[in-house]
């Protein structure tokens, strides 16, 4: 702990944490049901979550603290090219209404509680279905620990330093998720999101008018990336174009292949519910503009940092009295517990089906099947922060980078099975695995960067690696597929 703690901040933040961990507890009673009797009440809420009650724990977990704090830092970095997160979360929600509720559908219809439970019922391959699971395990760990990260950073902003406090905030997310399930989130995301917005919209407003209006905050902003220099700027270059068109369609493809994302979609209660919200979720990407500006405002408030994941912390302190500044730290953090117990509760319903289930225990109960994903959460969240406590944070940013990339090579398995039968598992599974390869290799030899170039003729062209490794994954399974209908045109397995 340092000597210059912020007491009116850490108040107002220790208000607002203990509020919702009071509601993190008494949600296991809320709409009430056996949580810990059957892993579709602890893992999925009983399935019975409407429109806004989704609205709020997808986009709660879709648009995490550390889409507060990095969003900005790398507005703040670069400048336009940061922005990429906008038209990604505007091309994912077609993406959502055309395929999700055609998943909600066949996992409704069979019990399914994982994406690789929907890719075992449409292919009946145990080592397909092994691979998805595992995918989205690993995917998942270094996205909560980004989380964590998050949370770190805010609580540093109010002068606490040490291990102690972040360990104490893990505590308690871990106590109520182990007891209330799903529906601890979920109940805590109305706090959270309304939060949030009083937050971004009071900064959009205050902010600009304390400096001299937008045109000085953009103004100061042109100024800065005029003297940095490189590739930042108000606007993209073009050598930038196709690099910030194929992340932003790399990174949608990938949102919802999470396993947090798709718990939000099995947990809703009709396939209505999941089209209502693919029409009412891009109010986020509204709110996720105005994030992002606050990079800009920074400049403006003559913001000076030694690591961008700083500047939003830093401008809420140098702008705001004391208490809002509280309040809005309190936010934020609010805003790392949704995501993290949603994450810890998609990784844990994958082991317990995916892996425990299907290879150590296949006649376990549904209390059973409970109490493992319970104890799995904890231990994924005990992961999580062993992470961040004994690696450097580099290495939680430079694994999430991969992890989107891998997460990605999990659609065609799961997608395409939802409305063809003609690819065949083993094809599927090579495609998987040439994906993953071919794109940790790529990004592995670039020094861990999203980004690979390939010259044809004179020209160069610069994509995101993991749609180029999406490409090739269903090239694979293409022609695999081909050749395996060949040598064995008798198709095992089950289609449900």
């Amino acid at each position: 702990m340092t000597d210059h703690i912020a007491w009116v901040a850490l108040s107002v933040f220790i208000f607002f944490f203990a509020l919702v961990t009071v509601m993190g507890f008494f949600a296991a009673r809320w709409k009430s049901g056996p949580v810990s009797e059957h892993l579709d009440e602890w893992g999925l809420g009983g399935r019975q979550f409407g429109t806004w009650i989704t609205w709020f724990l997808v986009g709660g977990d879709f648009y995490t603290a550390y889409t507060v704090i990095a969003v900005p830092a790398l507005v703040y970095a670069v400048g336009a090219y940061g922005f990429f997160a906008l038209p990604y979360t505007i091309i994912v929600y077609p993406f959502v209404f055309a395929v999700m509720p055609v998943l909600w559908k066949k996992a409704h219809a069979n019990g399914y509680v994982t994406a690789a439970d929907v890719v075992h019922g449409a292919y009946g391959s145990r080592s397909l279905e092994l691979a998805v699971a595992l995918t989205g395990l690993v995917a998942t760990m270094p996205y909560i620990a980004l989380q964590l990260i998050g949370m770190e950073v805010v609580i540093k902003a109010m002068g606490l330093t040490g291990e102690l406090p972040i360990i104490a905030a893990f505590v308690i997310l871990a106590l109520y998720t182990y007891s209330s399930g799903l529906r601890a989130p979920a109940l805590i995301a109305f706090v959270k999101d309304i939060m949030i917005y009083i937050v971004v919209l009071t900064a959009v407003v205050v902010v600009p008018s304390k400096l001299g209006g937008y045109g000085a905050v953009f103004s100061a902003a042109n100024d800065a990336f005029t003297a940095k220099g490189g590739a930042t700027g108000l606007t993209l270059k073009p050598a930038q174009y196709l690099p910030y068109a194929t992340l932003a369609l790399g990174s949608a493809l990938a949102a919802f292949m999470y396993p947090h994302t798709l718990t939000g979609i099995f947990a809703s209660k009709s396939a209505d519910t999941i089209r209502k919200n693919a029409i009412l979720l891009p109010a986020y990407t509204l709110l996720l503009g105005l994030i992002a500006l606050l990079g800009y405002m920074a400049y403006a408030a003559g913001i000076k940092v030694t690591s961008p994941n700083d500047v939003v912390p830093m401008l809420f302190k140098t702008l705001f009295p004391e208490w809002f500044a509280g309040f809005a730290f309190s936010a934020i953090a609010i805003g790392a517990l949704v995501p993290a117990a949603v994450m810890s509760i998609g990784a844990a319903n994958l082991f317990t089906r995916n892996v425990w289930k299907s290879y150590v225990n296949p006649d376990i109960s549904h209390a059973g099947e409970a109490s493992v994903a319970k104890i799995t959460s904890l231990v994924v969240k005990v992961g999580a922060l062993a992470f961040i406590l004994l690696l450097p944070t580099q290495y939680a940013l430079d694994l999430q980078l991969l992890g989107g990339l891998w997460i990605v090579q999990t659609l065609p398995a799961l997608v395409f099975g939802l409305f063809t039968v003609w690819f065949r598992a083993e094809a599927l599974l090579l495609g998987w695995a040439v994906g993953i390869g071919w794109g940790t290799y790529t990004a592995w030899s670039n020094g861990l960067k999203p980004l690979a170039s390939i010259s044809l003729g004179d020209a160069s062209y610069t994509f995101y690696v993991g749609l180029g490794a999406l490409l090739l994954n269903i090239v694979v399974a293409v022609i695999a597929t081909v050749v395996v209908g060949l040598i064995s045109p008798a198709k095992r397995g089950a289609a449900a």
